[in-house]
């Protein structure tokens, strides 16, 4: 039986920040957006369906990111009516420019809010957001400072790959044997400064003992190197 993270096993990781509300094309997202003073720079989470900004993965690994000095927006990319659909049509979760679309109009949302202003913006995806996060990180061109996947399907960006300007990390558990050949060919395709870890014997959720720090300390680094002042 394999020993799952400490991380885990808490049903509930406390949230810290503002609540946010986010008006988008035909819809308002909810999120949570801590900005520490004087942080260079803000990551916006952008998590694949089935998730949510409350989800202890990503609470842990922004924690990290706080820890850092840099502010993080964690907000969810569909309504939960939106939710609830995918659920039984497993369509939307796929669709790259839809999603991309939205994170696109939440990036520029936060631009617009006065404690954003002169901050530079980093993006955390993971599944499928990672994907509409390099297509949007693609659309920013240099206003994005750094991208990072965590188990991500990166493959899913296309041709938008290849426009990519921001630094990128590509993480990948080293059992997820699947999503490891597609990010290694998708390492491939990319033009700007990019890097992929490995996390020896990890799964897709990174659910195995010290996977998940592994993953918020490889992800807190890279941020915090490239967004800075």
């Amino acid at each position: 039986m394999k020993q799952l993270s400490p991380v885990l096993n808490h049903q509930h990781v406390p949230v810290e920040g503002m609540r946010v509300h986010i008006p988008v094309s035909g819809a308002v997202l909810e999120g949570m957006l801590d900005i520490p003073e004087r942080a260079p720079g803000i990551v916006l989470f952008v998590h694949g369906s089935g998730s949510s900004h409350h989800s202890p993965r990503n609470q842990f690994v922004a924690e990290e990111i706080r820890k850092k000095g840099l502010g993080a927006l964690l907000f969810d990319l569909l309504t939960q009516q939106e939710e609830l659909a995918d659920e039984e049509t497993l369509e939307l979760r796929f669709e790259i420019g839809f999603l991309a679309k939205r994170l696109i109009e939440v990036t520029n949302w936060l631009l617009d809010q006065p404690e954003s202003a002169g901050k530079q913006i980093g993006f955390f995806g993971s599944s499928t957001g990672a994907a509409a996060a390099l297509v949007a990180a693609a659309h920013f061109g240099t206003r994005v400072g750094a991208v990072v996947s965590r188990g991500g399907r990166p493959d899913l960006a296309d041709n938008a790959l290849r426009e990519v300007n921001a630094p990128t990390l590509l993480i990948v558990g080293g059992s997820d044997y699947e999503v490891l050949q597609l990010n290694e060919a998708a390492l491939r395709e990319l033009r700007c400064e990019k890097a992929m870890k490995v996390i020896p014997g990890a799964t897709h959720l990174f659910e195995e003992y010290g996977a998940l720090p592994q993953v918020a300390h490889h992800a807190a680094v890279w941020l915090r190197h490239h967004l800075k002042n």
